[in-house]
């Protein structure tokens, strides 16, 4: 699996707040673009990238559960968010995951109109941006600067964003005009970082910050996301988004999905419980053997790759004489020439990963080993179902129904 550097596509021409509120659109499509950071020079596998990545993935995760819990006052089983520990070598516990390689679309915010490259992260529910008050961490990014914007207003909220090993960093909350390829939504709650972590800064992250697409039960802002603030406001004529994540066209299309993307049916899985886009797994299967059955995955296209249970991750791999990564724990690899069949079901229905995707590198050790994009994720309880699987299908998004399709990628 190879990965290509691209930079970041400037958005049409956009609306601005003193312009009347356009006709409802039945879909728009937006074009993404991408940074690769997780294959060296020598095209060998960056392990320090791929630990900070899904150090990042699970954090954000974990952060979900304890917004959900604080929002909502519902508890979470147990078995669902595992035994959470801080530690100090993974990065920030924040909506800000790690998005190397991800893919990355433009968003205009304020009157005048200024535009920020964001991550689309369904894995989390906040637009978080660089503020005014950002030190020389946010150095490289775009600043949200609200006295610059007439339509920006203070909500005199704070909120706060809880670091691993104790530390911490803290934002104001506004609200101002956030406009997608004509799509306008007014008054959109939004947080202005006054940090940025390591992973966040300008080196690791191409993006200036991240829209969240999942539920306002786990944002951190607690207020109403931005596709749901689309449907109160009757900006769109279908509550559903779809992404296509496969090169040569990466796009999230906004108000249904986009026919000329995907072909056949789609699969429909229903969310297990509101919150992130979790649903149930069928199964996983690999090279024709039944390891795994009804599990719950989070789809999540802020994570690069799939990263499971310690326990149900070793179980795939073991099933077909797969071994651990010397020295980088959660890491599998297994003979370049003998890439296993894995496939995940969602809704009776196989959907087989291909061993391209599947084969991240070449060990830098063992040249003849290979790495598998399928992860341990420590303190895991449940899957984080990305782009490793998102890839290689069309994901749809049906707010109103609250369930998640997936659909058979249209040929390039």
């Amino acid at each position: 699996m190879r990965f290509t550097l691209a930079t970041v596509v400037t958005a049409l021409p956009l609306f601005i707040a003193a312009a009347p509120r356009p006709a409802k659109q039945r879909g728009t499509a937006v074009p993404l673009s991408k940074l690769s950071s997780l294959v060296m020079a020598d095209q060998s596998v960056n392990f320090e990238a791929l630990n900070s990545h899904i150090a990042a993935t699970t954090a954000k995760i974990h952060h979900g559960f304890d917004n959900f819990e604080k929002n909502t006052g519902a508890s979470l089983p147990s078995a669902m968010k595992g035994a959470w520990k801080r530690d100090s070598s993974a990065l920030p516990l924040i909506s800000l995951s790690d998005p190397l390689d991800r893919w990355f679309g433009t968003i205009s915010i304020g009157t005048p109109p200024r535009n920020f490259a964001v991550l689309f992260d369904t894995g989390s529910s906040d637009v978080i941006l660089p503020g005014p008050e950002c030190d020389n961490t946010c150095y490289g990014h775009t600043i949200y600067d609200p006295e610059a914007s007439l339509t920006s207003a203070a909500l005199r909220k704070f909120f706060s964003i809880n670091f691993v090993g104790g530390a911490s960093s803290f934002g104001n909350q506004y609200s101002d005009n956030v406009t997608i390829v004509g799509l306008t939504a007014t008054d959109q709650a939004l947080g202005t970082a006054a940090y940025y972590s390591e992973a966040l800064q300008i080196g690791q992250f191409a993006g200036d910050g991240l829209l969240g697409m999942a539920f306002q039960s786990i944002s951190r802002l607690n207020q109403r996301p931005f596709f749901q603030t689309l449907i109160s406001q009757d900006q769109i004529e279908e509550p559903m988004f779809a992404f296509s994540l496969a090169t040569p066209r990466p796009e999230i299309y906004l108000g249904g999905t986009n026919p000329d993307m995907y072909t056949g049916d789609f699969t429909w899985a229903p969310i297990i419980q509101q919150g992130h886009w979790r649903v149930n797994i069928d199964s996983v299967v690999c090279n024709g053997q039944n390891v795994l059955n009804n599990v719950p995955g989070i789809i999540d296209t802020g994570s690069l790759f799939i990263i499971g249970p310690p326990e149900d991750v070793a179980a795939l791999y073991a099933a077909v004489g797969s071994i651990p990564v010397l020295g980088e724990p959660g890491f599998y690899s297994f003979p370049c020439d003998a890439v296993p069949s894995v496939s995940f079901t969602f809704g009776d229905r196989s959907f087989p990963i291909p061993a391209e995707i599947l084969n991240m590198e070449p060990s830098e050790n063992d040249p003849s080993q290979c790495i598998g994009s399928i992860y341990a994720g420590n303190f895991v309880r449940t899957w984080i179902v990305g782009n490793t699987f998102l890839s290689t299908v069309y994901t749809a998004f049906d707010v109103a129904n609250q369930r998640v399709g997936f659909a058979t990628l249209a040929a390039a």
